[in-house]
């Protein structure tokens, strides 16, 4: 890869199609990232199977996820994208870097206490230890840039500790220390107007979506609960469809539908379908490319794997300097 303004890592699980909620909150920032970042970019398929009952879904889940990240602008040529599992070196890593893990340390962590009540009968040792798995991805490809939301901030703060523990104990300074780059965008809420968006919550609006059923799942989001009649005085700051068109139609329309909508002008059935209209058309060129992509069934596990072939030289080039940091033979 060319050398731009350093070397950007971000992975995410496998969850399938993405939904307005990955592309606002992640993917649109994954591209853009790459005007002026060297990126790699994994689907973290071994963190899934911490908490996935359904592992035959994986595969499937993957290619999905993939081809959303293609068809959004993703760009293999100039990107490395691929899947955990294919580049091993990243088990080695995570097995080296338990050693330096305080055990207390991971438990403390607030997103596995979030876990553990989430997933009460399935605490396994590799939800307990997702966080070193999470430093190993990182560190193998010596990431210099992490973007993040606000709740993943403690994670990668752990990361840079492990880090900086490895190249204290060993005298070496071989693995990177991640710097942050915080990702502004607030949580993207489901339809349901309560809780952040979701799969599992089935109140997400999927990217590959048709223009009607987009319209669909507008058309059930929770507006502003105080507005119960066409002619009563809506509150835009606390409606989940105007923080959307906030995102997906132009500012001037955006302060004319606020202005409307507090004056009664405009009802909450013409505002949801006026916000359909604004995501349909921002997505246009994605579900064109997507369908075209789509055609070729072989072209998303060939592009993941020409990318790990790329990962895996620089872990090799890494695992290298870590062995003979410890002094393995």
């Amino acid at each position: 890869m060319a050398n731009k303004k350093g070397r950007v890592f971000s992975g995410a699980r496998p969850t399938g199609r993405q939904h307005l909620g990955n592309y606002l909150g992640a993917i649109r920032n994954y591209v853009a990232l790459q005007a002026e970042y060297d990126c790699v970019y994994c689907i973290v398929d071994l963190h899934a199977l911490t908490t996935l009952e359904d592992f035959h879904l994986l595969r499937g889940n993957t290619a999905e996820m993939a081809l959303d990240w293609l068809a959004a602008g993703i760009r293999p040529e100039e990107s490395i994208l691929f899947v955990q599992s294919h580049v091993p070196q990243v088990t080695e890593l995570h097995t080296i870097l338990s050693m330096f893990t305080p055990l207390g340390k991971l438990t403390d962590l607030p997103t596995f206490k979030e876990k553990a009540r989430m997933h009460p009968h399935n605490i396994n040792y590799g939800l307990v230890g997702y966080p070193v798995l999470m430093a190993a991805d990182i560190a193998l490809y010596k990431a210099d840039i992490v973007p993040v939301g606000i709740d993943q901030e403690s994670h990668l703060e752990f990361t840079r500790e492990i880090v900086r523990s490895f190249n204290f104990k060993t005298g070496k300074q071989v693995l990177v220390e991640p710097q942050m780059k915080t990702t502004n965008y607030p949580k993207v809420i489901g339809t349901d107007g309560a809780q952040k968006m979701s799969k599992s919550l089935n109140n997400q609006i999927e990217l590959a979506l048709t223009e009607a059923e987009t319209a669909a799942r507008v058309m059930t989001m929770v507006t502003d609960p105080q507005r119960t009649h066409r002619t009563i005085p809506g509150r835009p700051e606390i409606c989940n469809v105007f923080t959307l068109h906030r995102s997906f139609t132009p500012e001037a329309d955006v302060e004319r539908i606020a202005a409307d909508c507090r004056s009664a002008k405009l009802g909450c059935v013409d505002d949801k379908k006026s916000l359909a209209a604004s995501i349909n058309r921002e997505l246009a060129e994605f579900r064109e490319k997507r369908a075209e992509l789509a055609k070729n069934p072989d072209y998303v596990w060939d592009v993941l794997a020409d990318g790990a072939k790329r990962a895996r030289v620089l872990a090799d080039q890494t695992m290298d300097e870590v062995r003979a940091a410890l002094g393995l033979p």
